[in-house]
């Protein structure tokens, strides 16, 4: 059910698992004399930023129905929230959106909901939760122009699911004998 690619909160699974997935397919790339592109992502405030009906949209999108989908309604509706600031609280304001953290369901739902990030993605995809690498092989300028179309189409994913990146932590690296990385502009 849940992609190959993920690696945040699953059994078996861990950065490690993550990390050597990755250093395995850009030490082949290199050691052929290749470059590799790599593309950090971070998704900003994710956990808070998921709206509760498109994440049952996507749930039920993954065969969770049922008792089991009523249930994750239950628990993700109707929650209120509110600020508190050295002794003054605001009003209590109905929670629309957000993954509520600190359980086990809370991060499952949260993979679940980012599940289809990648679906049009050409290059190779690597997740954390929501930490997420894009690289490919450069052999050309072409494959550059590749790897910037999966950049636009994952831009058109963050769009429609009303997410965004934080651009601040987004980080570009070049890998090849040499090393190399800058800031995304």
């Amino acid at each position: 059910m849940i992609l190959d690619s993920q690696h945040g909160f699953r059994k078996g699974r861990s950065c490690t698992t993550n990390l050597l997935k990755f250093l395995d397919k850009v030490t082949v790339a290199v050691d052929r004399g290749d470059g590799v592109d790599v593309v950090f992502l971070d998704l900003a405030k994710t956990f808070d930023k998921v709206l509760h009906q498109r994440l049952l949209a996507k749930v039920r999108a993954h065969g969770v129905d049922g008792k089991v989908a009523a249930w994750i309604r239950a628990w993700l509706l109707g929650r209120k929230q509110r600020v508190c600031v050295e002794g003054a609280a605001s009003l209590w304001r109905l929670a629309l959106s957000g993954v509520p953290q600190g359980s086990v369901l809370g991060p499952l739902l949260f993979i679940i909901f980012i599940n289809d990030l990648e679906l049009q993605i050409i290059n190779t995809v690597l997740k954390f939760a929501d930490d997420t690498k894009v690289f490919k092989t450069v052999i050309d300028e072409d494959d550059g122009a590749v790897l910037q179309e999966d950049l636009q189409k994952l831009s058109k994913w963050a769009d429609s699911w009303q997410m965004e990146f934080n651009v601040e932590k987004c980080k570009v690296m070049h890998l090849d004998h040499e090393i190399t990385s800058s800031t995304i502009p």
